[in-house]
This record gives structure tokens, sequence and C-alpha cells, in this order.
């Protein structure tokens, strides 16, 4: 067997290893010691409105995720402006991105020190397919984030808009909470000019 193919059942067989461990590591999360469903459905509603994502760019849609950020997009209004620099501190992780094999054992690591409950966002099709670095050529490349840890939301695009961050931020409030927040905006009822 030549040494390209070994490297690419090398890179498999890698990032099986590190999904493993983090399906290992789900199974052992206590469960609650009571189910109240209203205590539940306003937990997720707070839940929903302040996620707090982590700091974790690693190429150029990170700059996408910056900019979303900034004034002209705030996603401050979503209650998701507050990054975090350390995994203990958040509980939405954006993997904006390529993933290298070099970055998959740090990926899960962090992940694995996010307390539950946790997100993931993967933005960009380098995050979520490999993007155009996916390749039999290309080995070291993770073909998709979600090799390594389950992904909630997807945002395509090379680079995604920052608008589409923000969708994928409400899309995981919508799955979070069961229903679409926040309320809709502006919908005043249009005003009748009597003639």
């Amino acid at each position: 067997m030549d040494k390209r193919k070994k490297d690419i059942l090398d890179l498999n067989s890698y990032a099986e290893k590190l999904r493993l461990r983090v399906q290992e590591a789900t199974e052992y999360e206590a469960a609650p010691l009571a189910r109240i469903p209203i205590v539940e459905q306003i937990l997720n509603v707070c839940r929903a409105n302040s996620l707090w994502p982590l700091t974790f760019g690693l190429s150029c849609c990170a700059i996408e995720m910056m900019s979303a950020g900034m004034a002209r997009f705030d996603i401050a209004r979503y209650g998701s402006e507050v990054f975090r620099p350390s995994p203990r501190q958040a509980d939405l992780m954006i993997v904006a991105g390529t993933v290298n094999k070099k970055m998959a054992d740090v990926l899960v690591t962090l992940y694995e020190q996010m307390p539950a409950p946790k997100w993931v966002i993967a933005l960009g099709n380098c995050a979520i397919s490999g993007g155009p670095f996916a390749g039999e050529d290309n080995y070291y490349v993770i073909e998709g984030v979600d090799r390594l840890v389950p992904v909630d939301v997807y945002v395509p695009g090379c680079p995604p808009r920052p608008e589409g961050l923000i969708e994928a931020i409400l899309k995981l409030q919508e799955k979070i909470t069961g229903r679409r927040h926040p309320f809709p905006q502006n919908k005043h009822e249009s005003k009748k000019t009597h003639a």
C-alpha cells in the first residue's frame, strides 16, 4: 500500500476515534433528578436567548463571524454577543473554517470542556465538507466537522455572509425552544389613510 492511501486510512481512523470519544462522553452525562416541563421550557427560552459562542475561528470564515458581531449586523440583538475565550464559559461552538488533522484533537478537547447543554454551528463549506480543499490528494483536511462532533446547524457558503450566521443562530434558537425567536419585529398594522 502506498504512503498516500495509508495516510488517508490513518486520517479516517483518527476521525472515527475522536467521534467515538465524544459519543462516549455524552453517554455518561448525568440525567436530571426530576423533569418539570414548565421549568424546562423556561430554561430553554433563557438558553436560546443568551447563547455564548466560543471564540474559535480557523480561517477566512472567522472574518465573517467577527463581522456578524459588529454594528452593521449586531448579533447582540439575539443574545449572542458575548464571545467567550474559555470553553468552560461557552455553550455554542461556531466552527468557522477548515479543520485540519492537526486541529481535530484541539477541537474535540474544546468541545468536551464545554458544559452541557452545548451546540455546534458549522460555518462555511470547509467546516461542512472540506470545501475546495477536500479531495483524494489532500489527506490532511477533515471532510466535515460532523465527523468529530455533533453539528446542530450548517451554514453553507464560501465564505457565508454574516446574515447566514444570524439565520443559523435563529434556527438554533428555534431548535432549542421549538419556536422562532425573536418574535417578528416591525409587524405593525399598516395605517390606512382616508381620502
